[in-house]
């Protein structure tokens, strides 16, 4: 796990640089909680054992409550005829994170455009307003000249490659020594095998 949290320290590094670089186009703040809601949220083996090693911290009241989250979703995930479920994050607790120094390294990422294989791709909360709302124009998801212009900020709106699949590429693990395991959404860690 050591060598886990050292590969977390050196992305929390990078990625604090790049939330930097964006802050005037970055609206994320205590109290929003847009990424931990209706999304899939993809982690692998050693990124869920962290995140449960941090529900061990918190309050007896805090674990129930995070446990009648799961089993709330799951029932609900049992309901869902659709092809990818969305759900709101079982660990958000009155809009806060309630293990955030623990968790994943798609949530450290949420909120930053995105460098993806099919272009750049605008975190989902811009489109209720949140960020990089004030220079992506909705009807062709890309920042518009025009916007940026009007902002008159020296800063660029800019992409970065932090995709789920980027951050948890093998080359990391060489690099830091571990293993990501198995990756899937958070929810179906907590589906008992039949």
């Amino acid at each position: 796990m050591e060598n886990y949290i050292n590969y977390l320290n050196f992305i929390e590094k990078k990625l604090n640089k790049f939330f930097e670089s964006q802050k005037p186009f970055i609206s994320c703040k205590k109290g929003c909680s847009k990424c931990c809601q209706n999304a899939i949220f993809p982690y692998s083996a050693i990124e869920m054992r962290y995140l449960m090693s941090g529900m061990f911290f918190l309050s007896d009241e805090a674990q129930e409550e995070i446990a009648k989250n799961i089993v709330k979703t799951l029932k609900t995930r049992e309901e869902f005829k659709g092809d990818r479920f969305r759900y709101d994050c079982p660990f958000l607790i009155n809009n806060e994170c309630s293990v955030y120094d623990y968790r994943g390294v798609v949530c450290r990422a949420f909120g930053l455009m995105t460098q993806q294989k099919d272009g750049i791709k605008v975190p989902f909360c811009c489109f209720d307003g949140l960020n990089y709302s004030n220079v992506v124009d909705y009807e062709t998801s890309k920042v518009s000249p025009e916007k940026y212009a009007q902002l008159g900020v020296e800063e660029e709106p800019t992409a970065f490659n932090v995709s789920y699949e980027f951050l948890t590429n093998p080359e990391f693990e060489k690099e830091f020594d571990f293993n990501f395991g198995d990756k899937k959404p958070l929810i179906e860690w907590f589906i008992k095998p039949q």
